[in-house]
C-alpha cells in the first residue's frame, strides 16, 4: 500500500472506552480507558457522558505522550440507529441525531459515533461507523413468525461476524461477496447467521430471545413456559427481560457465565454442569444446521468466532454435529477494533464506497392487503 493511513477506533463500554490506533492494518497501540462508575452514574442520559469520556480519553493519551494529530479517520462503535445495510457509514447529522437519543437502544456504544465525530472535527479528519449493531439485511421471509403482531428482528454480532467472514474469504482467495457462510459468534451471547454473498440474510436474535442459549442468555424458550413465568408470583417485566439478556443460560442453570469454571466442575464430576455445557454446544450445532438450510445446503464454510471459540472441546462437539455440511473453521476471539479500522481503510483506499445513513429503516413492516 502506497500510503500509511492512521486510524483511531473507539469502542465505549459500560464503565470504560477501548481505543486503538492503527497504521493501515497494523495496531500501533491500544488501551482500555477506565471511567469512574460513580461519575458516570451522575449523568441523566448516556449522551451526557460525552464530554467526560472525551476528556478522560484525551488525558490518557497525553499521559502516554500521544495526540490525535495526523489521524486520517476516527471510527466509532455505533448503535442506536434504525435498521440499515451493512457497510461503512460516513457519520452525518442524521446518524449523530439518532445516536444522541439512542433511537432504537440505550447503550454506551452509541457514544462511539459521537466521540468519533468530535475528534474528527477537532483535527480535520473523517469519521465513520462500520457495520453497526443495527445492521439488518434479513430476507423478508425470515422475519415472519407465528404471531401476526410480532416479527423476527436482526440482532446479532454483525461487526465481528462480517470481519471474520471477510478475513476467511481472503484466506481462500475469494471475496466475502462471493461466498455462502454460516457464522456463529460464541460469547456471552450466541448468534448464528446465514451470510449469502455478502449479506446476513437470516440470523438469530440475541436480544429478544432466539437461537441457542448462551452463558448469559436464555435463547429460544417454549412460549407457554415463558407465559407461565410472566404470571408467576413476584415476576416483573425487567426480571423476565434479564433472563433473555444477562441472567439466563448458564447463569440461570449453574450460577456462573464462566465456561472455564463450568469445565472445572465437570472435571470434578458435576453431571448437571456437563449436561448444560453439552446442551449449549448441541443447540449451537442445531442452529448451524438450520441456517445451512437457509442457504439450501450451499455452504462454503462454517465459521466459529467469539471468545468461547477458544474452547477446543466445544468446537470439537460442534464440528462433530455439522462437519458433514461444510468445513468448520474456528476463528477465536473478537475483532471489533480491527473490524472498525479495516472498514475505514477500505473506504480511504477506494476499495469500498462509504454509505450515507438516511435514518429510514430498511424494513418497516409487512405489506398486508
Amino acid at each position: 500500500m502506497a500510503r500509511a493511513y492512521r486510524l483511531f477506533a473507539i469502542n465505549p463500554g459500560s464503565t470504560s472506552t477501548k481505543v486503538a490506533l492503527y497504521e493501515n492494518d497494523r495496531e500501533v497501540f491500544s488501551v482500555n480507558v477506565t471511567h469512574d462508575a460513580a461519575k458516570l452514574a451522575t449523568f441523566a442520559e448516556i449522551s451526557d457522558q460525552l464530554p467526560y469520556r472525551r476528556e478522560t480519553i484525551l488525558a490518557e493519551l497525553e499521559k502516554r505522550g500521544l495526540s490525535l494529530a495526523g489521524v486520517d479517520a476516527f471510527i466509532g462503535r455505533g448503535g442506536g440507529l434504525v435498521g440499515c445495510e451493512g457497510g461503512t457509514y460516513e457519520i452525518n447529522e442524521a446518524l449523530l441525531q439518532h445516536a444522541r437519543i439512542g433511537f432504537t437502544v440505550k447503550h454506551p456504544a452509541t457514544l462511539g459515533s459521537q466521540l468519533a465525530a468530535e475528534f474528527a472535527a477537532q483535527v480535520g479528519a473523517r469519521a465513520f461507523v462500520v457495520n453497526p449493531p443495527d445492521v439488518d439485511e434479513m430476507d423478508e421471509i425470515a422475519r415472519v413468525c407465528g404471531l401476526a403482531g410480532a416479527a423476527r428482528e436482526s440482532r446479532g454480532h454483525p461487526l465481528n461476524q462480517k470481519e471474520v467472514a471477510i478475513r476467511h474469504a481472503a484466506s481462500v482467495g475469494k471475496r466475502y461477496e462471493e461466498m455462502n457462510l454460516v457464522v456463529s459468534h460464541i460469547g456471552g451471547g450466541v448468534s448464528v447467521t446465514a451470510h449469502r454473498k455478502g449479506r446476513m440474510v437470516d440470523t438469530t436474535d440475541v436480544v429478544n430471545g432466539d437461537g441457542p442459549f448462551a452463558p448469559t442468555r436464555a435463547g429460544a424458550v417454549p412460549g407457554a413456559a415463558v407465559v407461565g413465568l410472566c404470571f408467576s408470583e413476584g415476576m416483573t417485566k425487567k426480571r423476565m427481560m434479564d433472563y433473555f439478556t444477562k441472567n439466563g443460560g448458564m447463569v440461570d442453570h449453574l450460577g456462573t457465565a464462566d465456561v472455564l469454571e463450568v469445565k472445572e466442575r465437570i472435571k470434578a464430576g458435576d453431571a448437571y454442569a456437563k449436561l448444560v455445557y453439552d446442551a449449549m454446544a448441541y443447540q449451537i450445532g442445531k442452529s448451524i444446521g438450520a441456517y445451512a438450510a437457509v442457504l439450501k445446503g450451499d455452504v462454503d464454510a462454517i465459521l466459529l468466532t467469539g471468545g468461547i471459540a477458544r474452547d477446543e472441546s466445544l468446537v470439537s462437539a460442534i464440528r462433530d454435529m455439522v462437519g458433514f455440511i461444510a468445513p468448520v473453521v474456528a476463528v477465536p476471539g473478537e475483532f471489533e477494533m480491527e473490524a472498525m479500522a479495516s472498514g475505514a481503510l477500505r473506504v480511504l483506499t477506494g476499495e469500498e464506497k462509504p454509505k450515507a445513513y438516511t435514518g429510514v429503516p430498511v424494513w418497516s413492516g409487512f405489506a398486508r392487503k
